[in-house]
């Protein structure tokens, strides 16, 4: 789909909090080229990017390596973490040993990239062959008939909050204790004739997702103030749920998102191998030195 160039760049917000301290100070009306933004949850903007019907978003890591040859990435954003994420959570209602024999687990389908990192654990980490089925997030009709739930994001977080009794597993700090590698579960992604045709547009939105992202690292309790107020629970659970959080892309994001990629596709879940290609604006980059890791 081609987009006219007078027309407003369109951006995808992910509505979950792990992108918020990257699009906290971010707002489109102050900015010179006034993009539009659009939010969803992670596959329909994955389908939009994919389609055309949107420029660039914060998108699944899954889902840019599946259309990787399209997009270019926005240097040094993204989400990650190197152990425990908090948001992206199996539920056993059963031991761990009969879900790998042939269990079955319901997953949201709102990420690819948390499914198929769960298939990952499951197949190449643990040997197992367990049945997957798709439902909706609800964690008790999803235990109803499976002997595992895999919940991501706000829902993940607040089944996490219940006293459910149920055995959790954090998949991200699974990944962590597996391969010792960060763990990228969201990229900042622009197709790539928005970012050959529109480039000074580009940089300028680019600007403002870094400047927001240092003003957020700076002082967090804007962002966990609003989490309070919206998604509900304690100051001390968002301080450390947003500490746990890494939104930059060094080195070591992408050694560990080109391992992901190298497991999806020896597992046959990627037709082809990825190859990370970032996007090099005109001029120097000024993004912030990351906090020693």
């Amino acid at each position: 789909m081609n987009h006219d160039r007078t027309e407003p760049i369109r951006i995808g917000r992910i509505d979950y909090t792990n992108v918020w301290p990257v699009f906290h100070y971010f707002d489109p009306a102050q900015l010179r080229c006034a993009p539009k933004q659009v939010q969803g949850m992670p596959a329909q903007l994955n389908r939009q990017l994919r389609e055309g019907a949107i420029d660039m978003a914060a998108v699944s890591s899954f889902a840019y390596g599946l259309n990787s040859e399209d997009y270019v990435l926005l240097p040094d954003l993204s989400v990650s973490a190197r152990g425990p994420v908090q948001s992206i959570l199996l539920f056993l209602k059963s031991p761990l040993e009969t879900v790998l024999d042939g269990g079955r687990i319901a997953m949201t389908t709102t990420s690819a990239t948390s499914v198929n990192l769960l298939k990952i654990l499951m197949e190449k980490f643990h040997g197992g062959h367990p049945l997957y089925e798709n439902a909706e997030p609800d964690l008790d009709a999803m235990l109803e008939r499976a002997n595992a739930a895999l919940l991501i994001g706000d829902h993940a977080i607040r089944a996490s909050w219940r006293n459910h009794g149920y055995q959790v597993i954090d998949v991200s700090d699974s990944w962590y204790r597996y391969t010792g590698m960060w763990m990228t579960f969201a990229v900042w992604a622009v197709r790539k004739e928005t970012a050959a045709g529109r480039s000074a547009e580009v940089r300028e939105i680019y600007d403002a997702f870094v400047e927001s992202k240092r003003r957020s690292r700076l002082d967090i309790r804007p962002v966990i103030e609003h989490a309070l107020r919206t998604v509900g629970g304690t100051e001390a659970y968002w301080k450390g749920y947003f500490g746990g959080l890494s939104h930059d892309f060094g080195d070591g994001h992408r050694e560990g998102l080109s391992l992901f990629f190298k497991y999806a596709r020896e597992l046959g879940y990627m037709e082809r191998d990825v190859r990370i290609e970032e996007w090099s604006p005109a001029g120097p980059i000024a993004t912030p030195a990351s906090p020693p890791q």
